[in-house]
C-alpha cells in the first residue's frame, strides 16, 4: 500500500476525508438534537448537578467554558466545564454531553482503571506525539536504525494513549445513559435519540484511534522495509 504513489494518495486521502467526515457527523447529529428540548426541560448544568449530587460528588463543580464542543471533566481540580451552549441549552444534546462529562468524573471518583491508566500515559504520550517524527525522520535520513525505533515506540506510546481513550470514553456514555434514565431526566422514548448524540461522539475517538494505528503501521513499515 505505501511503496506506490497511488497508495500514498488514497492513504492521504483517508487520513485527511475520515476526521472531517467524523466531525461532520458530530456537528449535524449536534445541531440536529440541539433543537430537541427533552421531557424534563432541565439545562445541561442541572443535568450534570443533580447526576453529581445523586452520586454523592458534592465536592464537583459545574463551570460554563466557550467555545463549540468543548466540554471536558478536569480531573486536577475536580470541575464539569461545560460549552455556552450545553450549560443553559436544555436540548437533549445538552443533557447528553453534560451527563456524559460527568460520566468522568464519576469515573475518577471509582478510580475507574482505564482513567487512571490514560491520564498515567498523558505525559510519555504528550512527548511521543511531538518527538516521534523528528526521531523517526532524522533516523531515517542518518540512517540509525535504533533511532527510528525509538521514535517508534515514542509513537507507539501516544497511539496506545489513543487507544485506551476508547474504554474511558464508550463506559463514560453507558454512565450517562444510566444515569439520564435512573434520574428521569430522560424518558424511555428519548433514549434512542440520546444514544445517536453519544455515538456520533463516540465516532471521533474511534476515528483517531484508527488514524493513529495506521499511521504506526506506516511508520513501522518503512523503517523495517528499508533493512531489507
Amino acid at each position: 500500500m505505501f511503496n506506490s504513489l497511488g497508495g500514498l494518495l488514497i492513504y492521504f486521502a483517508l487520513l485527511m476525508i475520515i476526521p472531517i467526515w467524523t466531525q461532520s457527523k458530530v456537528k449535524r447529529t449536534y445541531q440536529k438534537f440541539s433543537k430537541v428540548p427533552t421531557s424534563s426541560r432541565m439545562a445541561g448544568a442541572q443535568v450534570a448537578r443533580q447526576i453529581l449530587d445523586d452520586n454523592g460528588l458534592y465536592h464537583v463543580t459545574i463551570e460554563e467554558t466557550k467555545g463549540m464542543l468543548t466540554d471536558h471533566y478536569d480531573p486536577r481540580s475536580k470541575t464539569v466545564r461545560l460549552s455556552s451552549s450545553n450549560y443553559h441549552g436544555h436540548s437533549m444534546a445538552s443533557s447528553a454531553v453534560a451527563a456524559h462529562e460527568v460520566g468522568h468524573a464519576i469515573q475518577d471518583a471509582e478510580e475507574y482503571a482505564f482513567l487512571n491508566f490514560r491520564s498515567a500515559l498523558v505525559p510519555v504520550a504528550n512527548f511521543g506525539s511531538n518527538a516521534a517524527f523528528f526521531l523517526i525522520f532524522a533516523g531515517l535520513i542518518f540512517d540509525m536504525l535504533n533511532l527510528a525505533v525509538f521514535g517508534l515506540i515514542f509513537m507507539a506510546a501516544a497511539v496506545l494513549f489513543q487507544l485506551v481513550t476508547l474504554p474511558v470514553e464508550f463506559d463514560a456514555s453507558n454512565r450517562a445513559m444510566g444515569q439520564l434514565v435512573s434520574g428521569g431526566i430522560i424518558t424511555n422514548r428519548e433514549e434512542r435519540d440520546t444514544k445517536k448524540v453519544l455515538s456520533a461522539a463516540a465516532m471521533t475517538y474511534v476515528a483517531a484511534a484508527a488514524i493513529a494505528v495506521a499511521e504506526l503501521l506506516r511508520f513501522a513499515f518503512i523503517i523495517f522495509a528499508n533493512r531489507e
